[in-house]
């Protein structure tokens, strides 16, 4: 299981007892397998998809004075639209990200000229390793509901959910969804979607070039935690830079993601395609 203890080990060591729990691979493993994606919506919302779109870009922006986020899935269907996130330790400010991240999600998703009841239900779906609300229940949801009577609800479609992990796998009224929470616990499958998952991560953890990304992000990870280092973190910027635009990522949107100048990082592109 990821978990506290993980944060004494090296990169290498990380991804080697990386499992489906680890946000890089959960992301990695439901963005390239939409079937398994899907499933696990059904399973944790009880609903049915007829047909479901992943969205394209891993980063939603409004405009370059917005602040640009990187949802781990964002997907949609004909009614609703979803993003599931792998949270490993509570951050303290889940609540508030959840309220950032469904505001962006309808902005995306509402057209000039739609109207407002054209957007569709909005479902934040934060999956959680930490009892983050410390009351004990498997499942957290939240919409809002007029405070004076505390029974009529505003109807705005837009619903939080924080599935909590360790309870989830013990609790849980549903096989299907115990099963998949103690896969998360535990790394043991017990079911068909679990032992697929299992196997969708080890395949991820073979792909180099995703192993390379993630040395690269635990690396500026490393540095962003240590005083002094500034040339150092300079440096995993520059090589998590390079990384990215081998990888297709805009000039743009590498330099919102490092937080280098956009300058500098179109002169990294332009010496990656001189030395290709």
């Amino acid at each position: 299981m990821e978990n506290i203890k993980t944060k004494r080990l090296n990169p290498e060591e990380k991804w080697e007892n990386a499992t489906l729990a680890n946000s890089f691979i959960f992301y990695k493993v439901m963005r390239h397998h939409p079937d398994e994606c899907k499933k696990i919506i059904e399973m944790l919302l009880d609903v049915k998809i007829e047909k479901m779109e992943v969205h394209s870009e891993e980063t939603i922006d409004l405009d370059h004075d917005s602040k640009g986020i990187r949802l781990d899935v964002f997907v949609k269907d004909s009614k609703r639209m979803y993003d599931i996130e792998m949270q490993i330790l509570d951050t303290k400010e889940l609540p508030e990200r959840s309220r950032y991240y469904s505001a962006l999600m309808a902005l995306d998703t509402l057209k000039p000229g739609d109207l407002y009841s054209d957007l569709r239900d909005s479902h934040v779906i934060f999956i959680c390793m930490e009892d983050i609300f410390k009351n004990g229940l498997p499942i957290d949801t939240f919409e809002f509901v007029c405070q004076e009577d505390n029974k009529t609800k505003l109807n705005d479609r837009d619903y939080r959910h924080f599935f909590i992990a360790p309870i989830c796998a013990k609790i849980a009224e549903k096989k299907e969804i115990k099963d998949f929470f103690e896969f998360l616990i535990s790394n043991q499958s017990n079911s068909d979607l679990t032992s697929r998952l299992k196997t969708h991560v080890e395949d991820a953890k073979h792909n180099m070039q995703w192993r390379n990304m993630y040395m690269t992000f635990e690396r500026m990870q490393a540095y962003a935690f240590k005083d002094g280092l500034e040339e150092g973190k300079l440096d995993a910027k520059i090589e998590a830079a390079e990384n990215f635009l081998k990888e297709g990522d805009s000039p743009e949107k590498v330099s919102r993601c490092t937080g280098l100048p956009l300058e500098q990082v179109m002169k990294l592109a332009e010496s990656i395609s001189v030395n290709v």
